[in-house]
């Protein structure tokens, strides 16, 4: 593959091997489209530590087909709880009617990828570039080592970081002053506490806990980026130490979670988002190139929203792909009319997402801003208006439903 004058032809090329990247594969096959995955790791994808998957996540898993396994594998969280140190406030609000559960990262993609057909992912595979064809307006992608791959539909499902939004040319992400730091603690003997979603405010500190199973806790905490020292360190001792002085004004079995995690499981990442109204305004297309997942809306972890949002995105990209590349005598469609098609299911999928992520995204922001350093008591008063005005029901964003495949 390393011709520089070598020129590959697939239909459906996907860059980016993570959650978005495989789910929209899988949904493509099922319904009966295949494709190419571009991921630039040499195996399965093993960054991040656990992903929360919400009711509307689970829906997604239903129609792609994997629910079942993956629930084997994940304890059903039965009760969200609220605690503030600030003012002593707490609240603990059952879950009856919605599911969540805490899925190991790894699991959830080796799960994705070990429903795909045989060769669909190409490991080593770097996109460095997308661009046009002079002649037809086909999108090629351009690996590092020069080969050229070109594509009747191009899916940028690459992250934050992401080339095929450079190419559409999305607005650039924003950073909140807020860093996150993930990690797991294994118990051998069980850790004991019961199967809740736990969060823990003071100041502009957060902390969250939830069990993935009976010998696995999961935990995040978000903290100033300023305040921590942590800016430039990707040493795991040192994450965890600074992790653990950050919270020392915590419960004594907050800080202990911390202690006892495992080093290799330690992340540090500072927290990125998409600005609720750039994904208002935003064209997320050019020609038969879409972005999906985080390249298209990419928004703080504080509704756990990140990965359930992504598989809603590859049902419907999918379900509106295949009613024009599905239909019969698609084949012997001109090219140019094609393009024309397959862009107008872009549209439609652009639209169907569009409202709804800008919910998402702007619930998760303002959660956002309250942590934020430089938001003042007024500041602080209005976002919380906000938030009761506009999500009253705060887990309310969990009830949607993406639809069939």
């Amino acid at each position: 593959m390393a011709n520089n004058n070598y020129i590959e032809e697939n239909k459906i090329v996907i860059v980016g091997g993570g959650i978005c990247g495989l789910a929209t594969a899988l949904a493509l096959h099922k319904k009966g489209l295949e494709s190419v995955v571009l991921e630039r790791s040499e195996t399965v994808r093993t960054t991040g530590a656990t992903i929360l998957i919400l009711s509307n996540g689970w829906r997604a898993l239903d129609q792609l087909g994997v629910s079942t396994q993956l629930r084997q594998i994940a304890n059903l969280i039965t009760a969200y709880r609220d605690v503030s140190l600030d003012n002593g406030k707490q609240e603990e609000i059952p879950i009856m009617k919605e599911e969540l559960r805490c899925l190991k990262r790894l699991d959830l993609v080796q799960t994705l990828a070990d429903n795909l057909p045989r060769n669909t992912i190409r490991f080593g595979c770097h996109a460095v570039a997308v661009k046009l064809d002079s002649l037809t307006s086909q999108p090629i992608v351009q690996l590092h080592d020069g080969t050229s791959i070109k594509c009747k539909v191009v899916i940028g499902c690459d992250g934050v970081n992401s080339v095929v939004s450079d190419f559409i040319g999305l607005k650039a992400t924003r950073s909140f002053s807020t860093c996150g730091v993930r990690g797991f603690t294994n118990y051998p003997s069980g850790h004991g506490f019961s199967n809740e979603f736990l969060r823990i405010r003071k100041d502009n500190l957060i902390f969250c806990r939830t069990p993935v199973n009976e010998n696995r806790m999961y935990w995040f905490v978000g903290l100033p980026w300023t305040s921590c020292d942590l800016k430039d360190s990707s040493e795991p001792n040192i994450i965890k130490q600074a992790t653990i002085k950050s919270i020392m004004d915590f419960p004594p079995d907050v800080t202990e979670i911390v202690k006892k995690s495992d080093l290799d499981s330690l992340t540090l990442t500072n927290i990125r988002y998409r600005a609720p109204w750039d994904i208002s305004l935003g064209n997320f297309r050019k020609g038969t190139v879409i972005v999906a997942g985080d390249a298209m809306h990419v928004m703080g972890p504080f509704l756990g929203q990140g990965g359930s949002a992504a598989l809603e995105d590859a049902i419907v990209l999918a379900r509106n792909l295949a009613k024009e590349m599905c239909m019969r005598g698609s084949e012997r469609t001109g090219k140019q009319i094609m393009q024309v098609k397959i862009g107008a299911a872009m549209d439609r999928f652009v639209k169907e997402r569009r409202m709804r992520l800008v919910k998402l995204s702007s619930q998760a922001y303002l959660i956002g801003m309250l942590l934020e350093p430089s938001s003042g008591r007024f500041t602080k008063l209005m976002i919380i208006i906000a938030l009761v005005v506009f999500f009253s029901n705060s887990n309310g964003h969990a009830k949607y439903n993406c639809g069939h495949l």
